[in-house]
């Protein structure tokens, strides 16, 4: 027998589960389409979003990918971000800062080497800024910046560094809202799949909300949500911690990627750091564990070695947040599954997705609406390379 919703049971053209960035970006850019006039519901497990990745980003962007379709991602995202007031096509839309005081790469070794200046030739070639720096260069630029251990770097100033996302969050579910988008609060707990397509997805109230198609969009819980529908996906949350200080030093930083794994940044008047845990294995998705003293211990020695001014800091706050992080090439898994065609993937973004949510974004719609990209093609990033176990391998993971 074929499924039928119950009468007092809803049914959508498209059903996203998860109201994050990434989901929230697919709802506007599906509804804003000219060639959509179906209904769109946004399924979101906690509306407050104290726990999601999207509130625990670093919030930023750049350039410097070591795979050709996400540098033409970070193009695009960069486009969007100064034309934000157009795309929302509202006189109340703000413009949405972006600080572009780039991140620097340091390379230790010269394999790291020579992928530097690999992925430098790449984004050169697509019309990024990026250039080749050597050690002298390096200390010249930023004399507080120690170039020791350092063999070559590279930096871009142009469309890199913090944005407002938070401010894009907001918009993207102000406007998908205004288009007629229902967000409601609910967890997925299942999936009805007959004939070859997800008929229904079922919530933790029983309820069974029909669907044209499903969109994952469920950050961290991406892979539980795909066995739902009997479907595998190597994407699992890892933490990733966040530390915030004041030290004195009064010059710009840029995100600097030592070559030990620690990252840090300018953050308003003072810095911002970060690093994976030891080791960096899968958590559940609700762990939210304290680093314990691995910022005393790890990161600060590497901080201040690096820039000595930092050997004089105060700790100001910290938090902890979530990889989705794919396990085959660190990168995003988009579009349909091959047998199940209206389930689609919009995640294992590995840290990436708050900035590739305006392409990803545009790109699921059309998906969602033609069946293909008609923009900027993310096909490299389909499931069937994850089918296959061919990865596309990201190098320039933080």
């Amino acid at each position: 027998m074929a499924y039928a919703p119950r009468p007092e049971h809803r049914a959508y053209d498209v059903v996203i589960v998860g109201g994050g960035m990434i989901g929230a970006a697919i709802a506007w850019w599906t509804a804003r389409d000219p060639a959509f006039d179906g209904r769109i519901l946004v399924i979101e497990r906690d509306p407050s979003y104290e726990y999601a990745s999207t509130t625990h980003t670093n919030s930023c962007i750049r350039q410097q990918f070591g795979t050709e379709v996400n540098v033409r991602i970070s193009r695009f995202g960069a486009e969007f971000i100064h034309g934000f007031r157009d795309w929302m096509e509202d006189a109340e839309a703000p413009a949405i800062a972006l600080r572009s005081f780039g991140y620097l790469y340091l390379a230790g070794t010269d394999a790291g080497a020579a992928r530097l200046r690999e992925a430098q030739a790449l984004q050169a070639r697509l019309g990024c800024a990026t250039r080749l720096l050597t050690p002298d260069e390096i200390a010249a630029r930023w004399p507080h910046i120690s170039p020791e251990g350092v063999l070559l770097g590279t930096h871009n100033p142009v469309d890199e560094g913090w944005f407002d996302g938070a401010t894009m969050f907001d918009w993207f579910r102000r406007r998908a809202r205004a288009l007629g988008v229902e967000f409601v609060h609910g967890e997925a707990t299942g999936a009805l799949v007959e004939g070859g397509r997800v008929m229904a997805v079922r919530l933790g109230t029983g309820q069974e909300i029909a669907c044209g198609f499903l969109v994952n969009a469920a950050g961290p819980r991406a892979a539980a949500l795909a066995a739902m529908a009997g479907l595998s996906l190597p994407v699992e949350p890892r933490r990733r911690f966040t530390w915030v200080f004041d030290a004195p030093l009064a010059a710009e930083l840029p995100l600097t990627i030592d070559p030990a794994g620690v990252h840090v940044r300018s953050d308003g008047a003072g810095f911002m750091a970060g690093c994976p845990p030891d080791p960096d294995e899968t958590d559940g998705p609700d762990d939210f564990r304290d680093p314990g003293d691995r910022f005393e211990t790890h990161v600060w020695p590497i901080l201040a070695a690096r820039v000595p001014a930092f050997e004089n800091i105060r700790l100001r706050r910290s938090w902890v947040g979530h990889y989705a992080y794919n396990l085959l090439d660190q990168n995003a898994v988009l579009g349909p599954h091959p047998d199940l065609p209206n389930f689609l993937f919009a995640n294992g973004f590995s840290g990436h997705g708050l900035q590739q949510a305006p392409a990803v974004g545009r790109g699921l719609a059309e998906l969602l609406l033609h069946g293909r990209y008609t923009s900027l093609d993310l096909s490299d990033l389909g499931y069937a390379r994850i089918a296959e176990g061919r990865p596309l391998r990201e190098p320039a993971i933080i």
